[in-house]
């Protein structure tokens, strides 16, 4: 089942078991995150995978950017990651981006209809300079990007 969620346990034990990032760390994000959410895909009531949806804007353009998206390993593979994404598709208007964390995750976005691309200094969000950071980092790629589905 894919829902919102506000479950900061259950978020902190994901996304610290993914990236590797402190509960302080996660928490100072989530408690200071104005505008976005996170979308969690459960299985038994059990968070597996998530994405947070912030709002953002594109060349002038408002959307969505998809940040801390992650699956536990051993979840993977098993298309929860693509059913969030097409999930948070039907509810936006314009677009969902996001900077890959690596050159190999690339393609995989790609697969999934981040087919236009944009320089990461083209986006902006209506976010405090931390959590601006926060959005802004985590990244290994060899051709900085940010990688655009087109909704509509």
């Amino acid at each position: 089942m894919i829902k919102i969620t506000d479950n900061t346990k259950e978020i902190t034990a994901l996304w610290s078991d993914v990236f590797g990032d402190s509960e302080e760390e996660i928490l100072f994000f989530i408690n200071n995150l104005k505008n976005g959410k996170c979308l969690g895909y459960f299985i038994d009531d059990k968070l597996v995978s998530m994405l947070f949806l912030v709002d953002c804007s594109v060349k002038g353009h408002n959307g969505r950017y998809i940040y801390a998206a992650c699956t536990y390993k051993e979840y993977e593979g098993r298309g929860y990651m693509s059913a969030l994404i097409e999930y948070a598709a039907k509810y936006e208007k314009n677009f969902l981006c996001l900077i890959p964390a690596t050159d190999s995750l690339i393609e995989f976005y790609k697969n999934r209809k981040f087919d236009k691309s944009a320089e990461i200094s083209d986006i902006s969000f209506n976010e405090s300079d931390d959590i601006k950071e926060y959005l802004l980092e985590g990244y290994e790629l060899t051709q900085e990007q940010v990688l655009i589905y087109e909704v509509n």
